[in-house]
């Protein structure tokens, strides 16, 4: 038969013999064979979570010594943020997870108002499951910090952590020198963040600023339990959290990460220290580009002939 005859008889209606008896073979090796794309399928459906691929918790992952603490990392922000958040997730993401640590990352809203939020956020929240959404009004000064500390307890009472972060959706955080800055610290009645240098004015609390700090478990229990606090929280956040530990006497074992925590600089090298923990005030997409390429977060992309990016 010529190939003109061939594609004259071959229609929908009357299929060749050839494709009939090449069905039973698709079907073998569709549903029968195994699918070594079966992985690559579930991680295009749901890739690993931000904060699941930041811990190091190999106790939990088959096997192996338990980490050394657990850190929930909790970002403040607002819903409609969406970009902010994207930038975040992949800076994380591709940090190499912090030896001997679980860090979980969060981030914090409160109550969804607009309908479009209530959407979105749904779809960020079914896509990577890493947002904390809190009973109150979004703020930046009147009670917010106060609602994240003390709902905590109650979120995770049966799997309480060892330490508590509130951090700034501005600042940028390198994990791995977080944990080891963190590691042998005490566990109890602790306070860990930026101290003010000895020449800053002192109207503001010692020990309290506002780009990120960590609390022990014991002092987020005690936020959560105390009259007086519950009725004082009102008012620069960071601020008062330096109040409540002042006028209880509260969080005395106190660690200061000065100077490797600090506000932006600039993009030349000198401008970030060699054990930066964090940067701050990265307001913008471009601040946030130029202290990625400074600790060269970008440094795994592969070369391809379907992007050139210099």
């Amino acid at each position: 038969m010529s190939s003109s005859n061939f594609f004259k008889t071959s229609s929908c209606s009357n299929p060749p013999l050839f494709f009939l008896l090449l069905l039973p073979a698709v079907f073998a090796l569709v549903y029968l064979l195994p699918r070594p794309y079966d992985s690559w399928l579930t991680s295009c459906r749901r890739p690993a979570l931000p904060a699941e691929s930041l811990a190091n918790n190999t106790a939990a992952n088959g096997g192996g010594p338990a980490p050394d603490f657990s850190l929930l990392m909790g970002i403040s922000t607002v819903p409609g943020k969406y970009a902010r958040r994207h930038i975040i997730r992949h800076a994380y993401a591709l940090q190499p997870g912090p030896a001997a640590a679980r860090i979980d990352i969060r981030f914090v809203l409160c109550a969804l108002s607009k309908e479009e939020d209530q959407i979105l956020v749904a779809l960020e929240i079914l896509r990577y499951d890493d947002i904390i959404i809190l009973n109150c009004t979004e703020n930046m000064n009147d009670g917010k910090t106060y609602t994240y500390f003390s709902s905590l307890p109650h979120l995770f009472n049966d799997t309480p952590y060892d330490y508590v972060m509130k951090a700034d959706d501005d600042a940028y955080f390198r994990l791995d020198k977080l944990a080891d800055a963190l590691r042998n610290k005490s566990r109890e009645d602790m306070y860990f963040g930026l101290g003010l240098p000895p020449e800053a004015p002192r109207e503001r609390p010692p020990f309290m600023a506002g780009m990120g700090y960590v609390l022990s478990w014991d002092l987020v229990q005690w936020i959560s339990t105390s009259e007086v606090i519950r009725n004082d929280q009102n008012g620069a956040e960071d601020i008062f959290v330096g109040k409540w530990l002042n006028t209880a006497n509260r969080g005395v074992n106190r660690y200061n990460t000065y100077p490797d925590m600090f506000n932006y600089r600039g993009r030349q090298p000198e401008d970030f220290t060699p054990g930066t923990i964090a940067v701050h005030l990265l307001k913008d997409n471009e601040r946030w580009a130029r202290t990625l390429k400074h600790f060269n977060v970008t440094h795994g992309l592969k070369h391809s002939n379907l992007y050139h990016i210099p």
